[in-house]
């Protein structure tokens, strides 16, 4: 292997290092497999980041990533557009799709509150949120940011914010997942499944 090829293998994996979840022997291994296949597989691959780059944004209404200037969830009229469904990322929305548990509409904060970090009420435009909710028709606004300091932070900041528009502001109920032994849920999942109990039928 030269110099060259060396280079360019060590500025692919220094790449694939600064992605979520990908440590330096995975990122090794990505590199050398890519090396590996067909340039054609590789090149797919190159096209196919360029192309989400150049083409993918970011929905006017929801902040749902999107080709168009309304992502599909906001041109859909089947959906109940009296509901709002709020996350911090475009990842948790797309997992609750999958989910077909919402038929609602959405908002993404991209974050969640942490001042520490320097991330305030403007860097999730919380106020895009409240600019919906004060222009009618919304009934219910849904939580459901993580179960973390930030996300705790951010519910009770956007309840606040929401509640003078006499809307219902509700937030999902984080419990123990099925098929776990109670004894090995933490403490955070054993205070969310507290108090997110309902009443028994």
């Amino acid at each position: 292997m030269n110099d060259r090829t060396q280079s360019a293998l060590v500025r692919l994996t220094r790449e694939l290092v600064r992605l979520p979840g990908i440590g330096q022997k995975t990122a090794q291994r990505l590199a050398f497999h890519l090396m590996k296949v067909d340039k054609d597989e590789a090149l797919r691959l190159a096209q196919a980041i360029q192309d989400v780059k150049e083409r993918v944004t970011f929905c006017v209404q929801c902040r749902n990533m999107t080709e168009s200037t309304l992502c599909e969830i906001c041109q859909d009229p089947k959906r109940d557009r009296t509901k709002i469904l709020v996350v911090e990322e475009p990842s948790t929305l797309h997992a609750i799709e999958h989910s077909k548990a919402f038929n609602g509409l959405y908002h993404v904060l991209f974050g969640a509150l942490s001042p520490l970090e320097g991330v305030g009420p403007s860097d999730i435009r919380a106020h895009e949120l409240e600019n919906r909710v004060k222009a009618g028709g919304i009934e219910e606004v849904i939580i459901a940011t993580n179960p973390t300091i930030e996300g705790e932070a951010t519910a009770i900041y956007l309840t606040k914010l929401l509640r003078p528009y006499g809307v219902r502001v509700s937030r999902i109920a984080y419990g123990i997942p099925v098929g776990m032994d109670i004894e090995y849920a933490d403490e955070v999942t054993l205070l969310k499944s507290i108090e997110g109990r309902r009443e028994c039928p």
